[in-house]
């Protein structure tokens, strides 16, 4: 029997041997999984040259389209912290709608997600320098605004949980912690004061029966065993490139899922039908496992990096083509 799409995307998450590649690819009409989201703002309206969240951080974008970038920290300076109104993760308004979001879901693999999970959302709201300084210099004020946000997104898991018991498979969230090099901050900083915090949100998670799935950009190689330990299902890397294909694949395939593409910066934009091919093959090899570990994934802004349908359809027909578990 032909599994359902919720079925082959649990098993390629928990090793179970899908019976074939899991996909989530809109641009082009596939999509193994179905979003529930709930009212929050995210980037805000991108027709909009000014937009504020849900936690009051103000976005700017310029004549270009694109989502924008926060501009406007409400917490940049400390002295804010008196006056600060946090969001409110029992307002009901946050969750009204949510139902009629599950039309169009029958047979899918269900997720719901929060955009700026914990360290996005700390220099969000605290700027980027005054956050990675503060980690030094304001230890106490900075873990305050660490437990405060873990308090926050901790009751917004548990309010969807609650609204929608067993009816939701999956978590899905951004935090970005790589360069083009190497982690933001120092790989033993991030296990003393972040891999205990992400704990506390992965358990959350888990308590409500859903599987984490966690979106890093950048060459975030030395945390991936840290996010394993405290519970990570699913990581989207969109640069496997940068973090090195093989390399990744040696040491963690089979303990962590991938949800990846071919390179978004220097494969998609710039090679052509061979090497993307090539690229999908080296991916399925060495990121996935007989028993799975792989879904594939599109980088939804094709315009933002360059990069047609067309060639989004060859990449995909390169990765159908490859698919380890279909049977022929």
């Amino acid at each position: 029997m032909t599994q359902s799409s919720y079925e082959v995307v649990r098993r390629a998450v928990e090793f179970e041997r899908p019976d074939r590649l899991p996909v989530r690819f809109d641009a082009l009409g596939l999509n193994d999984t179905h979003g529930v989201g709930w009212n929050q703002t995210g980037t805000g309206d991108h027709t909009l040259r000014e937009t504020y969240d849900e936690w009051g951080c103000m976005w700017q974008r310029s004549e270009q389209a694109n989502m924008g970038q926060i501009k406007g920290h409400p917490l940049e300076d400390w002295a804010a912290l008196d006056g600060y109104r946090w969001l409110d993760p029992d307002d009901p308004a946050f969750y009204e709608g949510m139902e009629a979001k599950f039309e169009g879901s029958d047979g899918k693999y269900i997720m719901t997600s929060i955009f700026m999970l914990l360290f996005e959302r700390m220099h969000a709201l605290h700027g980027f320098q005054n956050t990675l300084t503060d980690l030094y210099l304001e230890r106490a004020k900075i873990e305050m605004l660490a437990d405060r946000i873990v308090e926050i997104q901790t009751r917004i898991i548990e309010n969807i949980g609650a609204r929608f018991p067993g009816q939701i498979h999956g978590f899905g969230f951004t935090d970005d912690w790589g360069t083009e090099q190497a982690l933001i901050i120092n790989p033993a900083l991030w296990d003393e004061f972040f891999k205990p915090r992400y704990k506390k949100l992965f358990d959350a998670i888990h308590a409500q029966g859903w599987h984490v799935w966690m979106h890093s950009c950048g060459r975030v190689n030395d945390i991936l065993a840290g996010l394993i330990e405290v519970g990570c299902n699913v990581v989207n890397l969109q640069q496997p490139r940068a973090l090195g294909i093989e390399e990744v694949g040696a040491a963690f395939a089979g303990r962590l899922c991938f949800e990846s593409l071919c390179d978004i910066q220097h494969t998609l934009p710039f090679k052509g039908p061979d090497e993307i091919k090539e690229e999908a093959r080296l991916l399925l090899k060495h990121w996935g496992t007989p028993e799975g570990g792989f879904v594939l994934s599109d980088y939804g802004d094709g315009r933002a990096i360059g990069v047609s349908d067309d060639v989004k359809r060859i990449m995909l027909d390169a990765f159908m083509e490859a698919d380890p578990w279909q049977k022929r």
